[in-house]
């Protein structure tokens, strides 16, 4: 038989949220949404369970090593749990909501599921929270997206917010002016992912000198333009940098407890990423609160698609930047009260707990509740303010 201790394993990354940490974290992504909401975007939920042939689709095709799969016993088609919200997000605008106006702004909030989590984001299943801004090329769509992950993080309490701006093909266009080969690509995004300039020498050959530049712009984003703006850069890479110098010439973030930094090579492993994407850090907090960035949402194998840009909040990293929130008075109703002694105090903000069953000792069973006060007569007395023997 399988003991009390063997049922409460869990696989690797997965966990049991428990009070009080579940409804804040619950209260925290209403909160978020909320905000979203007020600033246009409507909120849409996609299926936890998709066809694999869907799910699969677009930016989604490039993350299949993350994605668990079942068979559907109704249609016999192979289906997937998704691993990201945003590729259904493009499914959706590509499909249901293909002629509605664009831009489109749209939100969501929901569970993901991935085979393996990585060392920073030891979790396989987490609340994630996002928006998506579709069918505006233009930079100011990539700084409203930037902003309002700003103005969200830190509306919620997050401190010492970063913003991490990155050109993730960065590393492809400068190999490819350097004729470098394709097979040496994935070594040398390691190394620089890294930040081994040891490794990156040794695999960039003529490339090598220019991705150490590449390596030693990161920074503050004013001082990273300057030091990118000295590097010989190939045309295309050229472009790249004018790039994140438009969306830094148009965020406005003076407002907020946020900075905004450059890392022209950084890779965090979103593939389908085609322009300037961003990454969210707070100070003293692991791993990353969330990431966006430029994509082409509805592509194919033959191409077409729009130009989109978003991101996605990670609740398990946002909630370690947040205080948690001031706990709520519990009030206990000892027994005979009925439920509408409490109804005035509920209206107050009190949360009751009703006794079910008459009290040998009302204070000690107000205190197991984890009750703070209890109903004597018509007033809340505090438990601190009671002799323990119940007089």
């Amino acid at each position: 038989m399988i003991d009390d201790r063997q049922r409460a394993l869990l696989p690797n990354g997965l966990q049991d949220l428990l009070p009080p940490d579940a409804a804040f974290e619950a209260q925290t992504i209403e909160r978020l949404m909320a905000h979203f909401a007020a600033e246009g975007y409507a909120r849409v939920k996609p299926p936890l369970v998709e066809f694999e042939d869907s799910l699969l689709t677009g930016p989604g095709r490039l993350l299949a090593a993350q994605i668990f799969r079942v068979m559907d016993p109704v249609s016999q088609r192979m289906m997937g749990v998704r691993a990201d919200m945003t590729p259904q997000l493009a499914r959706i605008a590509a499909t249901r909501l293909a002629h509605a106006a664009r831009p489109l702004r749209l939100s969501y909030a929901g569970q993901v599921l991935r085979v393996r989590g990585g060392m920073l984001r030891p979790e396989r299943q987490f609340a994630q929270v996002g928006i998506e801004l579709i069918g505006a090329p233009e930079p100011t769509a990539d700084a409203e997206v930037v902003r309002l992950a700003a103005e969200a993080l830190t509306g919620i309490g997050v401190k010492g917010l970063t913003i991490d701006l990155n050109l993730p093909t960065m590393v492809d266009v400068v190999a490819e002016a350097f004729g470098l080969p394709t097979d040496q690509l994935g070594p040398l995004r390691e190394a620089l992912d890294r930040k081994d300039p040891t490794a990156v020498a040794e695999l960039a050959g003529a490339a090598a000198p220019l991705y150490a530049g590449l390596l030693d712009a990161a920074g503050i984003a004013a001082e990273a333009l300057a030091r990118l703006d000295a590097l010989e850069l190939p045309a295309e890479a050229r472009r790249l940098v004018a790039m994140v110098a438009d969306v830094v010439r148009v965020i406005d973030l003076a407002d907020l407890d946020a900075q905004v930094t450059i890392d022209p090579i950084e890779h965090r492993g979103l593939d389908y990423q085609t322009g300037v994407s961003f990454s969210l850090f707070a100070a003293g907090v692991r791993g990353e609160l969330g990431s966006g960035g430029r994509y082409v949402a509805g592509a194919d194998q033959n191409g077409g698609g729009e130009p989109a840009t978003g991101f996605s909040l990670y609740m398990d990293s946002v909630l370690r930047a947040i205080d948690a929130p001031v706990r709520p008075r519990h009030l206990y109703l000892p027994f005979g009260c009925g439920p509408v002694a409490g109804r005035a105090f509920r209206a107050d903000g009190w949360i009751t707990v009703q006794g079910l069953a008459p009290e040998t000792d009302p204070v000690a069973e107000a205190r197991a509740q984890g009750c703070s006060h209890i109903l004597r007569g018509a007033d809340a007395i505090p438990l601190d303010a009671i002799d323990i023997r119940g007089a």
